[in-house]
Formats: structure tokens, C-alpha cells, sequence
């Protein structure tokens, strides 16, 4: 008979032949013992019985745990995998092909031909826990058959687990493949995250982990809506949300300030706390497109190690004053994208110069892309975030308006200061737009303004022209797709 094509095991199935005496050459016998999963309580001797939360507490196992089963040298197999003296409950015996199981996994091909005595006798015996019995039964049946006979997550789970302790890879990876297409739950992911396979199988599960950090990501999309509940998510889920070009925040800052909040919280001792925030934590922070004002605040902060702040802070600035064409190469750029690339931020960053002589001054960059500048159509609003003149906070913000005094809309841009009891300043302000042919800023409209909390002053239509002039003609306004504004505040005092 010719065998069939199993897609599961990507290759022909022998289904026909598992546990059979006339399509074997040996007997394997398994011995089962307890198991820490046989306490009182627990979920259930390998039959996937419990959900999630109870297989992570009494099935998962740390990675030292298993590489030592599998010898320190990774040459050696105990064929036992057990403490001797240790009470057999049952033994089960089957028959079995030792070339099938040689081809689909190394360790088997070295249990029959590296010379223990399994090599040349017709049993073999494997010793396992009474919890991994099912887990077992079914990948024995899948290195046959290439196939399952369950979607069931915790048995899955399990029969992976099995599947990289006896180097099944391929069935890890259709194990991996079935619990991605299952709906997922944070849970789920979080576990997923924190699988111990070895790490020469690590590739099997590969999509499993990228999915459980999609999903992770795409959840807490929001970070400020979920603040709360991802303060109590582990490591590996932070990482994941963290490492996400469309994390929705105010801005970069409020990362910064969170990862410090989530570090304390989680580990409580100083130097964890700085090893985990150096070595995990702040490599995903995108210092680059924080304020100047909370890079100070990193050069101070006691929980992380001072060399490396300033390493971090000194490439942010070099970054800002980079040439705009130079920091979108590098945005863009494979290697250097999880640096620089920005969010979905709620406030666009700013680049501030400030002067503290002859008067207090300061002069802000807004850099718009084309399509933020459309979607402010018909009446969107851009807010930048906040910046500093003489200890007062102020912001810009883009604005498509309908003209006052006729019926077309157009570009508007507004400064404002953060709302700050009833104090007064009175500014001096211009705003400027970069223009081709000639790449310098043009002056657009200048004034005196006196502003008190939550005040703002601006121009509806900034470049005097209707909404559709401005957006068609990209060889005006928009240079290599980004709108170039400046805003100049001084505050001359008596």
C-alpha cells in the first residue's frame, strides 16, 4: 500500500503502522511515575484538563530544568529521565519502528545508534511523569501520522512541551501553528511569551511568540486607556507592547516616565531594578523623540546607570540636530528603525532651540507629514507637545478651519500656553514656513500677544490660500513630503 501524504508532519503518513508488531522492530516500554502535577488540586494527569492559568502553574517548566534532563554536554541521554527510586504507577509497552522514530527526531536517531544499550536491544524505556502520559501517547501518534487529535490549548501545550524535551521539531511546529490559529487572550500570550523551549527549537515556535506579540501590541495599543493593567503584565509582555511603532502615547516621554513607574513596581530591590531597566527596558525607549526637557531628568535618575544615560541622552541630541533628510534615512533603515522611528503619537515632537540672553527666546520646528497634514480635513487638529519659554509651557497646533469671511477651508496654525492658573506673559511671537526653491524659512505673520492660562493666538489661514491650493501643490509646501513650520517666542522684560 502507499502511504499517505500527512501535511502535518510534512511528509508521508505511517499512520497505518503505529503500534503494530508486524511493521515493528522494537517494543517501547514507558514507565510513568508521579509528577508534581499529582498534588492535591491539580488540574489533571496529562489530559489538558484546566485552562491556562492552571497548565502554566503546574506544567511549565524551566528551561534549566529541562536542559539538564537532557545532560549538561548535550551528548548523553538518560533514557530514565528520572530520579531513581522514584515508585513506577504503570508501565505501557508499544511497538514501534525505530527507524520512523530515528528520522523524526534526534533524539530517538541517538537513543538506537550511539551504543547504550537501548541501541542494541529490541525494548527501549522511557521514563516520564504522570503528567506528560497524554502528551506523549499523541506525539508517538504524530511522528507516525503527522497529525493531532485534539485542538484542545492545554493538551497542545503539552504535546509541544513533549515535543521539544524528545526534539519532535516538526511537531512543534504544527503544535505552534494550531495554537495561532485558536483565538488568543492575553493569558494565552503571555504564556506563549514565556514557553521554555530549548533554544536550538526555538525557530519552531517562532510564529506562535510573533503572534502572541502582535496581539499583545495591538491590544494595548493604547497604553494611557490600559496604564493600570499593563503595570501588572511580566517582562516579556512589556517588551512586546514596548517594541511597537503604533503604540498610541502622548509622546515618548510618557514611555520614559512609565517603564520607571512598571520597573519600581516589579522589582523592588536597586540593583535588579537597574539591570533589568539597562539591559531589557531602556533599549526600547526612543530617546531620540523625547523632550529636552525630561532628557535632564535621564542624566539624573539614580535607577539608571550613569554612563549609559548619558550615551543615550548624547545620541538623542545628535539625532535632533541631525538634517531632516538624515533622520528620516535613519527612521527607515532596518537596524537602526527601533531607535528612531516614531509612534503614533498623540502630540507631534518638536525640535526647540532656546536662548536665555539678550531676552528669553526659543525657537520650535514642527515637522508635519503630508498625510497628517490630509487627514486634518475637514476640521482636524494637530497639537505638538508642550515646550518651555521662561518657565512657562506652550504647545502649536495645526487646525483645518473654514475661512471666516468666505467658504473654503484652510491651513491654520495656533500658539498656546498651557493652562496655568491666572498668570500673564506677553510674547513676541512670528511663525515661518520652509518654501522651495530656496529652502530658508519665510516670515508668515508676526505679533505681540498677552497670554493667560489656556490661551492661544494664530492665523486660520497661514498661507492665504484655500485648503485644496495648499494641499495639490506639493512643490511649494511640502518638501520631501513634510511640511517645515517654525514658531519664534521672546519675551522681552522690563
Amino acid at each position: 500500500m502507499d502511504p499517505d501524504f500527512s501535511p502535518g508532519g510534512g511528509g508521508p503518513s505511517f499512520e497505518f503502522a503505529f503500534n503494530e508488531v508486524n511493521f515493528s522492530d522494537r517494543e517501547l516500554r514507558i514507565e510513568v511515575v508521579p509528577g508534581d502535577d499529582d498534588a492535591p488540586g491539580s488540574s489533571g494527569a496529562g489530559a489538558g484538563g484546566g485552562g491556562l492559568a492552571d497548565w502554566a502553574r503546574h506544567r511549565k517548566r524551566r528551561r534549566e530544568e529541562l536542559l539538564k534532563e537532557k545532560g549538561d554536554d548535550g551528548q548523553g541521554i538518560d533514557s530514565s529521565w528520572t530520579v531513581v527510586g522514584t515508585p513506577v504507577l504503570r508501565v505501557k509497552t508499544i511497538y514501534i519502528s525505530s527507524a520512523i522514530l530515528a528520522a523524526k527526531s534526534p533524539f530517538f536517531f541517538k537513543l538506537f545508534s550511539n551504543g547504550m544499550k537501548e541501541s542494541d536491544q529490541r525494548h527501549a524505556t522511557l521514563r516520564i511523569t504522570d503528567s506528560e502520559e497524554t502528551a506523549l501517547m499523541e506525539l508517538l501518534s504524530f511522528m507516525y501520522s503527522g497529525k493531532l487529535t485534539t485542538t484542545e490549548p492545554t493538551l497542545l501545550l503539552d504535546i509541544l512541551m513533549a515535543a521539544d524535551k524528545f526534539e519532535v521539531v516538526s511537531c512543534m511546529r504544527y503544535c505552534s501553528q494550531l495554537l495561532t490559529s485558536l483565538p488568543m487572550t492575553t493569558e494565552s500570550a503571555l504564556l506563549y511569551l514565556d514557553l521554555p523551549c530549548s533554544i536550538s527549537m526555538a525557530a519552531a515556535v517562532q510564529p506562535l511568540t510573533d503572534a502572541a506579540k502582535d496581539f499583545l501590541a495591538i491590544k494595548y495599543k493604547d497604553l494611557t486607556k490600559f496604564q493600570d493593567e499593563v503595570m501588572n503584565i511580566p517582562l516579556a509582555g512589556i517588551e512586546a507592547i514596548l517594541s511597537s511603532n503604533d503604540l498610541q502615547v502622548a509622546s515618548e516621554d510618557t514611555i520614559y516616565d512609565f517603564l520607571l513607574r512598571w520597573a519600581r513596581s516589579q522589582y523592588p530591590k536597586p540593583e535588579e531594578r537597574r539591570e533589568i531597566l539597562s539591559s531589557r527596558l531602556l533599549p526600547l525607549v526612543r530617546f531620540s523623540h523625547m523632550t529636552c526637557r525630561k532628557l535632564r531628568k535621564v542624566l539624573t535618575c539614580t535607577d539608571i546607570d550613569h554612563e549609559q544615560a548619558t550615551k543615550c541622552v548624547t545620541e538623542a541630541l545628535l539625532y535632533k540636530a541631525d538634517a531632516p533628510h538624515r533622520q528620516r534615512a535613519l527612521a527607515a533603515d532596518a537596524v537602526t528603525c527601533r531607535k528612531f522611528a516614531e509612534r503614533a503619537y498623540k502630540y507631534r515632537p518638536l525640535k526647540v532651540v532656546e536662548f536665555d540672553r539678550p531676552y528669553p527666546q526659543c525657537i520650535a520646528y514642527l515637522d508635519l507629514k503630508r498625510e497628517e497634514c490630509s487627514r486634518l480635513f475637514p476640521s482636524g487638529r494637530i497639537y505638538s507637545q508642550a515646550f518651555h519659554l521662561a518657565g512657562q509651557g506652550f504647545f502649536l497646533s495645526a487646525h483645518c478651519n473654514m475661512e471666516q469671511q468666505s467658504t473654503f477651508y484652510c491651513f491654520g496654525l495656533f500658539l498656546g500656553m498651557q493652562e496655568k492658573g491666572s498668570m500673564s506673559v506677553t510674547v513676541d511671537y512670528e511663525f515661518a514656513a520652509r518654501t522651495r526653491p530656496s529652502g530658508e524659512f519665510v516670515s508668515k505673520y508676526k505679533g505681540n500677544y498677552t497670554f493667560t492660562g489656556g490661551k492661544a493666538v494664530g492665523y486660520r489661514n497661514l498661507f492665504a490660500i484655500p485648503w485644496q491650493t495648499f494641499m495639490a501643490d506639493d512643490s511649494l509646501f511640502f518638501i520631501d513630503g513634510m511640511l517645515h513650520l517654525r514658531a519664534e517666542l521672546t519675551i522681552k522684560q522690563p
